[in-house]
């Protein structure tokens, strides 16, 4: 189901003509690579932290566990609020 704001912005855009609507879809682009670009600067800075302090990379295997581990933790997080 969408959320009020999602209802609100479906609204108006319906109400725009075609030129518009493709304006805002070329501006909804723009902000999600802004957001995409800044992650990337983030994952970047992180790289070149690791690269400096000389830890070795993760194996395929390694990177597995890890998950799982994190993934059994939210898990176990959802279960004690509920």
């Amino acid at each position: 189901m969408n959320s009020p704001i999602e209802q609100s912005i479906l609204q108006k855009l319906r109400a725009l003509p075609p030129e518009r609507q493709a304006e805002v879809e070329r501006f909804v682009d723009f902000l999600s690579a802004q957001d995409r670009g800044k992650a990337f600067e983030r994952f970047l800075a992180v790289a070149d932290s690791v690269a400096r302090a000389d830890v070795p990379a993760l194996s395929p295997e390694e990177i597995e566990n890890e998950l799982k581990q994190l993934r059994a933790q939210r898990r176990g997080q959802h279960a004690d609020r509920s």
